[in-house]
Order: structure tokens, then sequence, then C-alpha cells
């Protein structure tokens, strides 16, 4: 299904693919694999709703007010989500660094 007529994105579209991850089909297939009923738009969804959340701290966080369109706006932006995936590996790095995850 393409887009609604009219919507341009203003940054481009960020993919989990593009961020060394798996696709929104490739994790749709994993989950289903898992019992779950999901397709590549639920797995996009979710995604995007996981990012609106993150978004929605960071705003409280820095005393910003936005309201819900513009953290839609904020989580589908390619550099944001670019952001948040190196800040996570960051972590996954500094804990792999301290045998966090080794016991």
């Amino acid at each position: 299904m393409s887009m609604p007529k009219g919507f341009k994105s203003e940054n481009g579209y960020g993919t989990s693919k593009q961020f060394e991850g798996k696709t929104y089909h490739e994790i749709a297939d994993f989950m289903q694999e898992k019992g779950f009923k999901m397709n590549h738009s639920t797995a996009r969804n979710i995604y995007i709703q996981s990012l609106v959340k993150v978004a929605e701290e960071l705003s409280e966080l820095y005393n910003i007010k936005q309201d819900s369109k513009d953290l839609v706006k904020i989580a589908i932006n390619p550099d944001f989500q670019e952001s948040v995936r190196d800040f996570m590996s960051d972590i996954n790095e500094e804990r792999k660094s301290k045998n966090i995850f080794n016991t």
C-alpha cells in the first residue's frame, strides 16, 4: 500500500535494515514463527510506537512540550532513529566491556 496522496517525508525514510538490522518483513516472519499474528505493517507500527515513547521521554527530560503529531514526526525521522540505534549500541558495547552480560 502506498503512502497517502500528498504525504511527503521531510527527512526521507529510515528502515531497520538501513541500520544493520532486520527488515519489517523479516521481523514479521520471525514473529509469525513464534506464534504471533503479524505482518510487516504491524512490525513497522510497533517500531514507530516504541520510538514515539522514546521521543516523548526525551521531550519530557528536556522540558520540551510536543504534541502527538510532532512526536510521530520525530519518531519517523531517520536521523532520530539512527541516534537511538547509536545510543543503544554504545550502551551494549559498554556493558560488554564491563562483562555485565557475562556471568
